[in-house]
């Protein structure tokens, strides 16, 4: 007979979707091409995510001496557990289904689990991998199994507050030889924040102080540290993943590294949430000493998802602070603004008892003086102001067209 199943496959249909996260649904299909007609007991599909870690201590030279075996140290921790069944035969179809010659689709969907999924990592000893199974049966043959791989990441906001607070250490170490010492040297060492994400520049703010006899060399490096637990046994693998280095610092000199610039390349996120898997990171900022260890100290990072949102977090800080600005202004203004004070209460009396000469007609003043009456109208400047009222003493006209009118209907 020949080969009746020509292409078994599956396919997502987010295939341009680099990851998935929690709660979302991962949907494709089965693909199928047949060269013959074929007898189907089922199709099912299985889908499944886990953490998983294995390794063995190195014992193989007292192993091929006393004949034991190294032990091994396995452990897994299930997230994700999902079965379907996409095509089975029915009642009247019997115990089989036959399928023609051609392209089949069996199309499948479900939804990831809403609660925390640990982020996709292939590590040293371990893992943590999401795969879609689908399992071909037919009758008198073996089952015939494909399977395909996704991606899943666990959300991480590097604009958390515990992300965002200032971390900074000191260190210091005298460098000497038995009793001959040649001073201290001394590193002091900042990052505004703890939280970044993948293709970000890291700003280091640093002093190295060389009190020593020796050229010293500064540098600082991104190590990622992965830890793997098992049957009560810890396993650790550690590894540098970007590095820069800083002028030579002469003896009796300093170094300042006003915000010198180390770039993250694409690493896998943290990993803070699984109980058999971690993946953490550290900024070290140390310096290279000849003829002896080196000084290093480290300050804990956290690689996230969701980028740093440097306007938000201006914003709110000015928001903030106009709050803070507002409250004492509102401490400062009274409640209800009060009126002007009278005119006769800031004018003294000899003022208000100042006699001014009555003012001829109009016509008077034209045949006399020859002129307009608005060339006098300095007259009126010491005549004072009306006395406060909150009632108009002049309406308009339209004011009082409306007191005078009445509409009966």
């Amino acid at each position: 007979m020949g080969v009746k199943v020509r292409t078994f496959g599956i396919v997502f249909d987010s295939e341009g979707v680099s990851s998935y996260s929690s709660g979302d649904v991962v949907s494709g299909q089965v693909l199928l091409e047949l060269s013959d007609e074929l007898k189907l007991a089922a199709l099912r599909l299985e889908a499944k995510g886990c953490a998983r870690v294995n390794w063995s201590d190195n014992l193989a030279a007292s192993s091929a001496v006393t004949g034991t075996v190294a032990p091994r140290y396995r452990e897994e921790v299930v997230y994700l557990q999902h079965q379907q069944t996409l095509r089975q035969p029915t009642g009247d179809q019997g115990c089989f289904i036959t399928l023609q010659p051609g392209k089949h689709e069996f199309p499948f969907s479900f939804h990831l689990p809403q609660g925390p999924l640990v982020t996709s990592f292939n590590g040293k000893y371990g893992s943590v991998k999401y795969w879609v199974t689908a399992i071909l049966e037919r009758p008198c043959v073996p089952n015939q199994i494909v399977k395909r791989e996704f991606s899943v990441t666990s959300q991480i906001d590097v604009n958390a507050p515990n992300f965002l607070s200032s971390v900074s250490k000191s260190k210091e170490k005298t460098v000497g030889c038995w009793f001959f010492t040649s001073g201290p040297i001394s590193i002091s060492a900042k990052i505004e924040r703890s939280g970044f994400c993948n293709g970000e520049a890291i700003p280091i703010y640093a002093e190295f102080e060389n009190c020593s006899s020796r050229l010293i060399v500064p540098k600082a490096a991104i190590f990622q540290t992965q830890t793997y637990l098992a049957n009560e046994k810890t396993k650790t693998f550690r590894q540098m993943v970007a590095n820069v280095r800083g002028n030579h610092v002469a003896s009796g000199s300093t170094e300042s590294w006003n915000g010198k610039a180390l770039k993250i390349p694409p690493v896998n996120p943290s990993i803070l949430d699984c109980c058999i898997v971690r993946v953490e990171y550290s900024l070290a900022v140390y310096v290279h000493i000849p003829g002896s260890k080196k000084l290093l100290l480290e300050l804990p990072i956290v690689i996230g998802t969701i980028p740093y949102n440097c306007f938000g977090s201006r914003t709110s800080s000015v928001c903030s602070q106009f709050s803070m600005d507002m409250s004492w202004l509102r401490l400062a203004l009274p409640e209800q603004p009060e009126a002007p004070p009278n005119y006769a209460d800031v004018v003294t009396e000899e003022d208000l008892a100042r006699q001014f000469p009555s003012l001829p007609q109009t016509d008077n003043l034209q045949h006399e003086f020859g002129s307009p009456i608005f060339a006098y109208i300095q007259e009126f400047r010491f005549q004072p102001p009306p006395v406060y009222s909150e009632v108009d003493p002049n309406p308009t006209f339209t004011e009082e067209m409306r007191r005078e009118v009445s509409f009966e209907i």
